[in-house]
């Protein structure tokens, strides 16, 4: 990675209030500072010459993707001939917006970023997003590595779901469409780290102008950058492989085509893997960060946020870019990757069943409705158009948001009539129809729910503030309570959603379970239908507090913070709704890719494998071992936080204590930013693997210990059973407990901010409230968002690994 050297680093940076800070090694020598020299060295690079490499960068990136869709398009004319149509609709809007996505790019560096205060400042953070990026990505790629070859081997010995493919092309396929997973999620988290470390100096320059339209445009564009290129990669992955194992398997072998979506769940674990890894790796980076910063910043020296004074803050600006955007990047993409997967095996095996006259339309369902959320979030995107600081930012966004349902909703209709009619059930198309509109409903709804838990201009937040009057105990209390309560409506609402989405599907006229199970899958797709647009609104968030801290750590007067204070405040309430929208499409997509699992072993067993008999023993344990996983892994996540965040504040307390004159005034003494941010990137790595080790190793040990007691007391499907006992309790509970800790968390972070805009900094109500925040931000940003990866990764690998938990 270009910009790194094993020199010391001597970058100058603009300090608080005009102040000429210098990011300096320590002078002592420890481990820490060792670290930091070997790995961090900001490398002074003109603007000018900077935008136009990271233009022409991008370009080429672009262009590949193109590309390979244009390839992609003549090599399925030519193999599928006119039954190739579906995927090249798809591919050409893939095109188109890859087009979109470079206007956006051209437009943001188009805006000026030649501050050198500012320049400094926005280069260090992209430094040391970098620096971590470049270490995290090199463990991952080891791990999946490791990981393709445990595929390659066990699937020499599973049994194969088909007779026209052999033990070892399936065990090559397998590795290589996990590899290719892991390679997309990993380039959708990096692209996200691109985007923001490009345009949060933009947004504090425009800020300062007191340029609030461009300003906002900028945190919203940014987001929406990284969201479209992260779905259009996502969907551009899933042909390129659909049309490999197409080419192989049914031009060549002869294979039944309602038999290739089960090959390609390989890419889904690929995804869910990398997804892990970096939502939960760079989560305890943000988090171990800011809450370092914060114990010491705010509560003891009584520093404001992003105070270049305080030796954290740069590592805490770091983790927005590597936590909220990469890992928001590569959550989203394991999450579309994982319900195209499961729709397609379920489509297949539906329109197989009801011998349907066109097959192929239900197998690429899916893929043209998440091509269609390319078309109608890109119209929404760039529908959104800031009417001035009179109107709420949040109001402009979710204005933005309701042109692109509605225009989903048509969308929706239109594809269900033209791809899902069949003279089997004539009524079946708008019974999917009423699916998906229910979905689209249903993630509305999940917003707005959780802005109301989470936003400060309701009650839920509000009691939170009012209780840290009278201290930090019952603020806690408060927070925990409102957090609780928040996961009620939520699982009403989606509990509501699957019934009404299953009998519509059951009622088709097409087989009876299979087609109600479906329904769901098509209400899924209606809820992620706009998934691009609310990624944008998540990635609007991280952007928008760069910003600030750019503007905070070159000594902006108060007027230019209030401009990206706000934005920010919005931000929490946009990345809370984004989580709660996520953990809701992780739920449905859970379900279906239950189904799928089932479909996938009655394929394998050769008859049907539908009903799991949760009064059986060993499946009761089996969800007790699912329920006790989300637990535990909730809990090392939190502790990972803790223990990262520990060794912060001891170092940033030995920085205070040991150079008086960084609280001086004037300033004589500048802070050590370097030794924080390698501390946090070392805890993060070190720390981000027991967690994921548990998540990815239990399924295949209770699959494996049941295969092993079903082989001695005379029942095969024993393992089956159990691990299916698993997955869904695992779900239900990693759910739950998700939707608790990103509302809990969120509701939290807004009180304080509730409080900071009361006017009561620095009072006793002021550190309760940072103390509710400092709980909270493991909370939201660290186990929360993780479990929504955790749900789906527990269900990819049973999906991938399934078959081998059988003793027939």
């Amino acid at each position: 990675m270009s910009g790194y050297s094993q020199s010391n680093l001597r970058t100058r940076m603009s300090g608080n209030k005009g102040a000429d800070v210098a990011i300096s090694l320590p002078m002592q020598d420890s481990k820490y500072s060792r670290m930091a020299s070997e790995t961090y060295t900001a490398k002074p690079v003109s603007a000018s010459l900077d935008n136009i490499k990271s233009l022409e960068q991008f370009q080429q990136l672009v262009y590949s993707m193109v590309g390979l869709a244009g390839f992609c398009i003549l090599v399925g004319l030519m193999s599928m001939g006119f039954r190739a149509g579906y995927m090249i609709l798809v591919l050409l809007i893939c095109i188109g917006s890859f087009y979109l996505i470079l206007h956006l790019a051209k437009w943001i560096i188009a805006f000026n970023d030649n501050d050198p205060e500012m320049r400094k400042i926005s280069d260090y953070i992209r430094e040391g997003a970098q620096g971590f990026l470049t270490v995290q990505y090199t463990a991952i790629a080891w791990m999946a590595a490791i990981v393709s070859v445990i595929i390659f081997g066990i699937y020499l010995f599973r049994a194969s779901t088909t007779k026209e493919v052999s033990k070892f092309t399936l065990a090559v396929l397998t590795s290589l469409s996990f590899i290719l997973g892991c390679f997309c999620s990993a380039l959708a988290g990096y692209i996200g780290v691109w985007s923001s470390v490009r345009v949060n100096i933009r947004v504090a320059m425009a800020a300062g102008a007191r340029d609030y339209m461009n300003c906002f445009l900028l945190c919203f564009r940014g987001g929406a950058l990284s969201a479209c290129l992260s779905a259009s990669m996502c969907i551009l992955g899933i042909c390129m492989l659909y049309l490999l194992v197409h080419i192989i398997f049914v031009d060549f072998s002869g294979m039944p085509i309602h038999e290739v979506p089960v090959l390609l769940a390989g890419y889904g674990f690929g995804a869910s893997f990398v997804a892990l890894f970096m939502q939960l790796g760079g989560g305890i980076y943000t988090k171990a960060a800011d809450v370092g910063a914060d114990m010491v910043g705010k509560i003891e020296q009584n520093i404001p946020e992003d105070d270049p004074r305080n030796p954290a803050v740069i590592a805490d600006l770091v983790g927005d870019n590597v936590g909220d955007c990469a890992g928001s990047m590569a959550d989203v993409f394991e999450s579309i990757a994982a319900e195209i997967i499961g729709t397609m095996i379920l489509g297949a095996s539906l329109g197989h069943e009801a011998k349907v006259e066109n097959l192929e339309a239900f197998i690429f369902f899916p893929l043209i409705i998440h091509a269609f959320d390319l078309v109608v979030s890109g119209i929404g995107i760039m529908a959104v158009e800031s009417r001035g600081r009179s109107e709420a930012p949040l109001t402009t966004m979710l204005r933005g948001y309701m042109i692109s349902m509605f225009l989903a909703i048509i969308g929706f209709v239109a594809t269900t009539r033209v791809m899902l009619y069949t003279a089997v059930a004539p009524s079946a198309w708008w019974h999917f129809s009423g699916c998906g509109i229910v979905g689209i409903v249903t993630s509305y709804l999940l917003v707005l729910i959780t802005k109301y838990y989470t936003d400060y201009d309701y009650k839920p937040v509000q009691s939170i503030a009012r209780a840290s009057k009278s201290g930090h105990g019952t603020n806690i209390i408060a927070g925990v309570g409102v957090g609780m309560e928040s996961t009620g409506l939520p699982i009403t609402v989606i509990s509501i959603a699957l019934v009404i989405s299953y009998y519509l599907g059951k009622t088709s006229g097409l087989p009876g379970a299979a087609a109600g199970v479906f329904g769901t899958a098509v209400a899924t797709m209606g809820m992620l239908c706009t998934a691009v647009f609310v990624l944008s609104m998540n990635n609007f968030g991280p952007i928008a507090d760069n910003g600030g801290g750019i503007v905070e750590m070159s000594g902006q007067g108060e007027e230019i913070r209030e401009i990206t204070d706000m934005l920010d405040a919005v931000g929490n309430v946009t990345k809370a709704a984004s989580k709660g929208y996520a953990v809701g499409g992780s739920a449905l997509a859970c379900f279906v890719l239950f189904q799928a699992f089932l479909d996938e072993i009655s394929i394998l067993i050769g008859k049907p494998f539908q009903n799991i008999d949760i009064s059986n023993v060993e499946v009761v344990i089996g969800g007790m071992l699912g329920v006790m996983t989300i637990f535990l892994f909730t809990g090392w996540s939190m502790q990972a936080v803790g223990s990262t965040a520990e060794k912060v504040v001891q170092e940033v307390r030995r920085q205070f204590q040991s150079m008086p004159g960084i609280m001086a005034t004037p300033q004589t003494q500048t802070p050590d930013y370097t030794t924080c941010v390698a501390i946090v990137t070392k805890g993060a790595l070190g720390a981000m693997v027991k967690p994921a080790l548990l998540a990815l190793s239990m399924p295949v040990i209770v699959g494996f210990t049941f295969r092993i007691i079903g082989s001695y007391t005379g029942q095969p499907l024993l393992g089956l059973e159990t691990v299916a006992g698993f997955m869904m309790f695992g779900s239900i509970t990693g759910l739950m407990m998700a939707i608790f800790l990103d509302n809990s968390g969120g509701a939290w972070d807004n009180a304080k901010k509730l409080v900071e805009k009361s006017g009561a900094k620095g009072t006793p109500q002021h550190q309760a409230a940072v103390t509710g925040d400092t709980v909270g931000d493991p909370f939201k940003d660290t186990s929360g968002p993780s479990l929504h990866v955790i749900i789906t990764t527990m269900s990819t690998t049973i999906l991938v690994l399934g078959p081998l938990f059988a003793s027939y």
